[in-house]
């Protein structure tokens, strides 16, 4: 008897446990702060390292998980893709009309392809290889594909482009350099692409350790939220 009773007891104190710990509230999940571009455009996200921001005239599609490697370094490259919305009409980017703004207030113009032959960067080059980061996302017209040519190595047989022609059923993509004085900080950079009429900022956050985890733990509902943010919005 006394060891019937003994079970009944642990199997009270078990459910109990248990009822609290199926009760307990979950921890609060993470709310973000949208970066306002002073733009008007809408933003999304497609991954951890991937964002898009467009708006009526132009789009820019945005990988930069090379450069959340590369704290500290002072060259920064970004995987990007663009394009021109449907309807309007064909336009020449130009080297000029790209910049990258840093979390302490620097505005950095695109360098010459001259400036990045300069410097020998293949060991961040090498670490690229590693990365499967699509940035693939485009308007439906845009499925032509285009190189954005703005840098080209000795080893390659590409040439280097100051302008790229950018047309709706046209997907260019390539990659952008950016020497960065001081080095690749942690915080907020804006990557901007100045079109005919308007300006197109994609946002991109270089993440300490603590930000890559809650990111990755909870990317859907972080997506969520920044879809909520424009989903009244239409271009």
């Amino acid at each position: 008897m006394k060891r019937a009773s003994l079970l009944s007891l642990a199997a009270i104190v078990f459910a109990s446990i248990y009822t609290l710990s199926a009760s307990a509230p979950q921890a609060p999940k993470p709310q973000i702060q949208v970066p306002q571009p002073g733009v008007p455009q809408i933003m999304t996200i497609q991954g951890e390292y991937i964002r898009i921001a467009y708006n009526g005239e132009g789009y820019v599609s945005l990988g930069y998980r090379l450069a959340n490697m590369s704290v500290g370094e002072e060259w920064m490259m970004l995987e990007v893709g663009t394009t021109v919305r449907d309807g309007k009409p064909n336009y020449k980017l130009t080297r000029d009309k790209i910049s990258l703004d840093t979390p302490d207030g620097k505005h950095i113009p695109l360098p010459d392809n001259k400036d990045y032959l300069k410097v020998d960067l293949r060991a961040m080059e090498n670490r690229s290889k590693v990365i499967h980061d699509s940035i693939n996302y485009f308007p439906p017209g845009a499925s032509q594909a285009c190189r954005l040519g703005f840098f080209a190595d000795t080893a390659s047989r590409a040439m280097a482009y100051d302008q790229t022609e950018l047309s709706p059923n046209r997907a260019c993509v390539g990659r952008l350099y950016f020497q960065i004085p001081g080095g690749i900080q942690y915080g907020q950079h804006w990557l901007n692409f100045q079109f005919k009429d308007t300006l197109v900022r994609v946002p991109f956050k270089i993440l300490t350790k603590d930000e890559q985890k809650t990111i990755s733990k909870n990317y859907g509902d972080i997506k969520k939220q920044v879809d909520a943010a424009f989903k009244k919005k239409k271009n």
